[in-house]
């Protein structure tokens, strides 16, 4: 059933964040945050706002689907102007304007506000506001851009204390699908980035291998013995324990990037957070635009997208057993019962081999 077919006055907010929990939504921006949990606060949101800045300088996968997925985006604007929001911006960077925004503009009918017209008066923004920003890398953090937008500054309190709910652009996508489709998400938008021979822009299942990624930006032995592997962007990435080949992508990943180990332990801030944005020159590098889809012979589902949440957010429970057969988008797991928790799906067809507590492996067959 599509909720977007169904009229504005029966959809209950409930409705759309038990589609969203059914869907295995969780935060494509980097936390990995169950998506749900936010939407279940919907009716206390006045305002919507898109993170559309793509806040690493190798990020590109917003803007590809703001411009390959405009119509489907709009479309979800549209009703949800219609049931629970009275403004949507879409935050990005004016940089991004004419190649990128040409049809997230024209699909919306947006305002379009450069920067020296922000912060907006939410009282009397129109319906759709596209919010250009200068071109820094701060503006994706939600704080930062909330504060540039909005005029509004959060500490420890969240946008939705301010009446505002932030998601990104894939997060939104995946919202739409779980809306428009009752599609599972089963796929990821994941860069390739670092010290490898070229940078890649990939589409693969949820769960699919780093060695898998590695191998196609031409580094197919992982990291050297002295390098290490890190999940995010050259400006906000945190090293990854585990051995390439029992790493599968998460929910939240957006880029893998291998990291000279000594430069990273120099620009390693609080809570082991990389940042070696400045001792990189990222922006010289050839970039791809486009994805390039990738299926591997077997992925890693985790049962959590993020091991830092603790005991906030739970894992999911496997319903599915080594030997079992399952097909592409199949519930193997099931929310916890108690806690923030969501389902997880297959992410490709095949054979069940391997459940653990943190995560379910399956082969193609």
């Amino acid at each position: 059933m599509s909720l977007l077919d169904e009229s504005p006055a029966t959809v209950t907010p409930t409705d759309i964040a038990e589609a969203i929990r059914s869907a295995g939504v969780s935060g494509a921006g980097g936390a990995g945050f169950p998506t749900y949990a936010k939407w279940e606060q919907i009716e206390e949101v006045e305002g919507l706002l898109i993170n559309h800045q793509e806040s690493e300088p190798n990020f590109v996968k917003d803007r590809h689907l703001g411009r390959e997925h405009a119509e489907e985006l709009a479309q979800l604007i549209d009703w949800l102007l219609d049931t629970v929001v009275s403004t949507v911006v879409i935050g990005t960077k004016e940089a991004y304007r004419g190649v990128w925004l040409g049809s997230l503009e024209a699909e919306t009918d947006a305002t379009v506000l450069t920067p020296d017209k922000l912060p907006i008066d939410a009282e009397t923004a129109p319906d759709v506001l596209i919010a250009c920003t200068e071109d820094r890398y701060e503006f994706g953090m939600e704080s930062v851009l909330l504060r540039s937008v909005a005029d509004i500054t959060i500490g420890r309190d969240l946008p939705l204390d301010h009446g505002w709910l932030v998601q990104n652009t894939e997060s939104m996508y995946h919202v739409y699908r779980a809306l428009a489709e009752a599609n599972p998400v089963t796929r990821k938008l994941v860069h390739v980035d670092g010290d490898t021979p070229r940078h890649r822009f990939l589409d693969v299942p949820v769960g699919t291998p780093a060695t898998t990624l590695l191998a196609e930006a031409g580094r197919p032995g992982g990291p050297g013995e002295s390098e290490i592997l890190a999940d995010g962007g050259p400006g906000w990435s945190f090293e990854i324990d585990e051995r390439p080949d029992r790493f599968g992508v998460r929910k939240r990943t957006n880029s893998l990037l291998i990291v000279d180990e000594t430069l990273a332990a120099e620009n390693t801030l609080g809570g082991g957070r990389i940042n070696i944005l400045g001792p990189q020159a990222w922006k010289s590098r050839k970039f791809e635009t486009e994805p390039d889809r990738i299926d591997p012979p077997y992925v890693r589902i985790p049962l959590l997208t993020n091991e830092s949440f603790g005991d906030v957010v739970s894992r999911s429970n496997p319903t599915v057993s080594p030997g079992d057969a399952v097909a592409l988008g199949e519930r193997i797991a099931d929310p916890a019962d108690s806690g923030i928790s969501i389902p997880q799906h297959a992410s490709i067809s095949g054979e069940v081999t391997e459940v653990t507590n943190t995560h379910v492996t399956i082969e193609r067959t």
